[in-house]
């Protein structure tokens, strides 16, 4: 297992060994001591996954304090761009991003600790993003940032986005306050 950090701190890729031979591949999706051997000593509670058309935005969601949520990232089946901004009101990059395509061809994950808003969209029919999460779903605590805010000008590569009315309520980055 390989592991990228960023300019952002918390944030980090995981980039599996993956074996692969005539039959398929395998590889070791979760390893509690290589997690934990790598700065991410969370406990998983829930795993959710869901199953998405081309050109969905979902996102930008997170969970408040104290139901704040890390999360671990990857796809099953197909692609998307996987975004997260930085809502951590003391963080030197409050307010920036941080863009990774995320493929069931590429096998990355990507880690996002609690203080990060998160998104996807995808680019091909039938995508399957599965992630784990280090709290419970509290649904007096979810909030979010609109997805297509034009200060933090996210690259979500995608045309004409499907996104839920839900999500498109969701308040500018200007009218934000981050209870992180």
């Amino acid at each position: 297992m390989q592991v990228k950090k960023f300019d952002i701190d918390g944030p980090l890729l995981i980039i599996p060994q993956v074996y692969k031979d005539s039959r398929g591949y395998f590889y070791e999706s979760f390893s509690k001591k290589h997690f934990v051997s790598n700065g991410i000593n969370y406990e998983f509670l829930q795993d959710n996954q869901s199953l998405s058309a081309k050109n969905t935005v979902r996102g930008l969601h997170f969970q408040a304090p104290p139901y704040e949520q890390g999360k671990l990232v990857r796809v099953v089946n197909g692609s998307v761009i996987d975004i997260i901004v930085d809502i951590r009101k003391s963080s030197h990059t409050y307010g920036k991003s941080l863009s990774i395509k995320l493929t069931s061809e590429n096998f990355y994950q990507f880690w996002i600790p609690p203080g990060f808003a998160h998104g996807f969209s995808v680019l091909e029919d039938n995508t399957i993003f599965q992630y784990k999460c280090t709290n419970y779903y509290n649904k007096e605590s979810e909030g979010g940032i609109l997805f297509n805010d034009k200060f933090l000008d996210l690259q979500w590569e995608v045309d004409n986005p499907v996104v839920s009315d839900k999500d498109l309520c969701l308040p500018k980055f200007e009218n934000f306050i981050s209870p992180f």
